[in-house]
């Protein structure tokens, strides 16, 4: 049974951090493009940073380049998003991806409030 379960969201105040996890199982995690995305109420999911099977290749969105991080542990099947800087604007729910080829599977979402 595919699995991904994010942790790591919460309340944080404007400048402040946050590591968001994602464990995967059920799968063979090695094999698949690992991404984070976020929505925010009203608005469309909108895919935040992506990362390659490998970990050598990553991309992000222009509103988070030099803000975000991701990074993955293939040993450990798991993904994570470095959140420094953070900005109201940045409050949303995080979803974790996984995609190969015809494949996509989505986590449950963690909640992120970037508020004073």
């Amino acid at each position: 049974q595919v699995q991904l379960v994010e942790s790591g969201g919460g309340l944080v105040q404007p400048g402040g951090s946050l590591r968001l996890s994602c464990a995967a199982s059920g799968f063979t995690f090695s094999s698949y493009v690992m991404s984070w995305y976020r929505q925010a109420p009203g608005k469309e999911r909108e895919l935040v940073a992506a990362i390659t099977r490998d970990g050598g290749a990553t991309n992000y969105a222009d509103s988070v380049k030099g803000r975000f991080t991701i990074s993955r542990d293939n040993a450990k099947n798991t993904v994570y998003l470095q959140m420094n800087s953070l900005k109201p604007e940045d409050t949303a729910v995080y979803y974790c991806n996984a995609k190969r080829v015809q494949y996509k599977y989505w986590g449950q979402g963690t909640q992120v409030t970037v508020s004073s």
